[in-house]
């Protein structure tokens, strides 16, 4: 491209850079309806919600307030920071522990116990800088993200495990396979309302409900499901634990069935679509070499799955994080907000309080968790993805 360019004469190179430019004319006019509408409909609300943010904006524009909003929700900055500070520590007892497998077998146990002195410092760091933030901050808010910690705990992990131990199942060449597709599919596309309420008649607490009624077939119950702001473990179990350690409220575990059973068919599916497309010849070769059905599941399935398993583990806790229309729907005034994600408390203080700025600097908090969680899901798991 040099070389003839250089022997063009001075006319004729004017042309080429011409037709240069026109290329690149003719390709941001290509793009240019994709950018205004990202602009329009994506970057613009996100910048606008964030002006909000840092005003006194109930219903009407106020003067601008700078970060006080921020400052409310959270209450504390130097807890906020102490609490930061200990999810870095955990970054750097991850960092360290796995480093310590690579070391001589003599500092590998130095660097183990350096690694666990360090989890111990997060651990110390985060529940300080935690309690600070409750003692000055949005009490409703910081219990809200918590809540939402709970309920993305409990739902993500045995919706993935269940549609993976259902795909296998249905990629066995059994009979009826697609009638048992559509049927385990049909949960995610029902609309959402419709099956909230279905679940808070099953999980209501009369004595005549199906889920109290399936209990005492075993002797258990009844229970008051959806009207139980106490943990799930003092219920079932009698525990008295406190704290985080306490667990999730029984109100809110009858939503997080509610959240399981609506997307163990969609991730079915798109587990059935990565089993797919694992060659067959692997399995051949490693039966001839001897290998049972755990072995093939354990060094085949699993591995070649990973990526699907990491794409909808990542999906899966970005969206439990925003979940809302069956919270919203199947929450009860008897739980005494022990079901109020961080969703539904951001909604409440912008629909019901009309405090607009407010909402939106706790909106703009929940992304920033959400991203932290993200970066850091992608950094633990992503490295353990194997694409083949």
């Amino acid at each position: 491209m040099t070389a003839s360019s250089a022997t063009l004469p001075r006319g004729g190179r004017k042309h080429f850079r011409w037709l240069a430019i026109q290329e690149q004319i003719t390709g941001y006019l290509f793009i240019l309806p994709a950018v205004l509408l990202i602009t329009i409909f994506g970057l613009f609300p996100i910048g606008y919600a964030f002006y909000m943010s840092l005003h006194r904006w109930r219903v009407r524009k106020g003067g601008f307030i700078g970060l006080a909003n921020y400052e409310k929700a959270i209450g504390d900055w130097t807890g906020a920071l102490i609490w930061i500070a200990g999810f870095a520590l955990l970054a750097l007892a991850y960092y360290v522990w796995n480093n310590a497998f690579k070391e001589e077998s003599d500092r590998r146990l130095i660097a183990k116990l350096l690694a666990a002195l360090i989890l111990i410092a997060a651990g110390l760091a985060i529940s300080s800088g935690w309690e600070r933030m409750l003692e000055a901050g949005d009490e409703d808010f910081l219990n809200s993200l918590r809540i939402t910690l709970y309920y993305a705990l409990g739902t993500v992990p045995v919706e993935i495990g269940l549609a993976l131990l259902l795909a296998y199942i249905l990629f066995q060449q059994i009979r009826g396979q697609e009638l048992f597709r559509m049927i385990y599919f049909l949960p995610y596309i029902t609309p959402v309302v419709a099956t909230a309420v279905v679940f808070r008649t099953i999980f209501s607490p009369r004595e005549t409900s199906l889920i109290n009624q399936l209990l005492s077939l075993v002797g258990l119950g009844p229970y008051k499901w959806l009207f139980e702001p106490k943990p799930f473990t003092q219920v079932m179990f009698g525990w008295s634990l406190e704290g985080f350690l306490a667990g999730p409220s029984m109100a809110l575990v009858s939503i997080i069935f509610y959240g399981i059973w609506t997307y163990v068919g969609y991730n079915t599916v798109i587990f059935l679509a990565g089993l797919g497309s694992i060659p067959s010849e692997l399995y051949e070769a490693a039966e001839i070499d001897g290998a049972n059905g755990w072995q093939l599941f354990r060094h085949i399935t699993l591995p070649l799955l990973s990526p699907v398993t990491f794409y909808l583990s990542l999906i899966a806790f970005i969206g439990t994080f925003k979940a809302f229309n069956h919270i919203y729907v199947m929450r009860m005034p008897s739980a005494q907000g022990t079901v109020d994600t961080a969703s539904v408390t951001i909604f409440d203080t912008f629909y019901k309080a009309n405090q607009y700025g407010y909402a939106t600097a706790e909106a703009f908090l929940l992304f920033l968790v959400i991203l932290g969680l993200t970066l850091a899901q992608n950094k633990v798991f992503g490295e353990r993805v194997f694409y083949g």
